[in-house]
């Protein structure tokens, strides 16, 4: 069951992978300098964590899926997601533009020659298109959710890990936030995954993945736009409004 779970999880950072050599290959990955980590100051398990009701008094390997299902993402929000990704001699990082209100989110990111990818999806259907241009490509979603189309992993998914695949938890502090901190043991290929999820939003702030010791993924989200989404941020060029069409 736990390789099962765990092969989901490889499956999941794998179509995000995909994602990312398509944004390659469209040129919108640039070599650029590589997301420096804050440092993380880790806290002893029984420092407290506190999310409106929530107070976790300790967090360990035994404890965490307790404390992450009690955490849940913000209706609307705005912000930028950094992502970069490491190969063999090089590197490469891009920027997406996320907003989120109720089940609708939709990303922008800048190509590297100068156009612009939009994408809205629920979750069942998405909707791209470049530039201010008003052709529309409606696809359903399938396979690629939300936060494949952020390229950035479903830190839920932490809920499915067996005790035995969780190496570390704690309550650590990266910039300011307030995280609980996941991290992944060892599954057969060499890969290692690790969370830090905020406190204080529920949402992933910084990640990692790890292979044979060496990162390969990093992603950093370490703040929120002050301004909301508006049911302008989800409608399409043609003036079709989705959020009124739910």
């Amino acid at each position: 069951m736990d390789k099962r779970w765990r092969s989901q999880i490889t499956a999941a950072f794998l179509a995000v992978t995909v994602l990312v050599i398509a944004v390659m290959l469209s040129g919108t990955l640039h070599r650029t300098s590589h997301i420096t980590l804050p440092s993380s100051e880790q806290t002893p398990g029984q420092a407290a964590v506190t999310r409106d009701a929530l107070t976790v008094v300790e967090v360990t390997p035994e404890t965490v899926q307790t404390a992450v299902a009690t955490l849940s993402r913000p209706q609307e929000y705005r912000r930028t997601v950094t992502v970069e990704q490491l190969w063999t001699g090089g590197s490469g990082t891009y920027e997406t533009s996320a907003a989120v209100s109720g089940g609708w989110t939709r990303t922008d990111r800048t190509l590297a020659g100068g156009r612009v990818r939009h994408t809205i999806t629920d979750g069942e259907t998405t909707y791209i298109w470049y530039d201010s241009e008003t052709e529309v490509c409606t696809v359903a979603a399938g396979g690629i959710s939300a936060d494949n189309e952020q390229t950035i992993p479903t830190y839920e998914e932490i809920l499915d890990l067996r005790l035995e695949s969780i190496a570390a938890a704690d309550y650590r502090t990266i910039s300011g936030v307030n995280c609980i901190y996941v991290e992944t043991a060892e599954d057969p290929d060499g890969y290692v995954l690790r969370y830090w999820v905020s406190v204080d939003t529920g949402l992933l702030t910084v990640s990692e993945r790890m292979l044979n010791g060496e990162p390969v993924y990093r992603m950093a989200a370490l703040s929120l736009d002050q301004d909301l989404p508006t049911a302008e941020d989800f409608t399409l060029p043609d003036g079709t409004m989705l959020l009124e069409a739910e």
